[in-house]
């Protein structure tokens, strides 16, 4: 078992759960209610979509290989990096639109940076 593999997992999953309700109530639903061309709104929902299946599909991977490292994958270092990767450039890019932003306090209002950069770390202190 690797604990830290383990714990971005759970972390991905709590985050995944995250994105489905928070995510939905708070920011789907409202863009999808707004006045606005029926493209760009079927665009973002497909978006939200894309990210719902990497969430739910890398959370699981996280999960499996920290349960059963060793004999989860011949290698799963590949696949770790990569799911380490992806989420600490979502953590950057998320970092430097919420300081770029008209948003007041925005770093603390886009708080999900907060979680990719948990799961990144805890991937790569394995």
């Amino acid at each position: 078992m690797n604990t830290m593999v383990l714990l971005a997992g759970i972390v991905a999953g709590l985050a995944t759960l995250g994105h489905f309700t928070a995510g939905t109530k708070l920011y789907l639903k409202p863009f999808l209610a707004c006045d606005l061309d029926p493209v760009p709104k079927n665009v973002i929902l497909s978006v939200f979509h894309y990210v719902s299946v990497y969430q739910i599909f890398s959370s699981l991977i996280l999960v499996m290989v920290g349960i059963n490292f060793e004999n989860c994958m011949h290698d799963p270092t590949m696949v770790l990096n990569f799911i380490g990767i992806n989420y600490g450039f979502f953590a950057l890019v998320q970092i430097v639109i919420a300081l770029t932003s008209s948003v007041k306090g925005g770093l603390f209002k886009m708080f999900q940076w907060i979680f990719w950069v948990l799961i990144a770390v805890l991937v790569f202190i394995r």
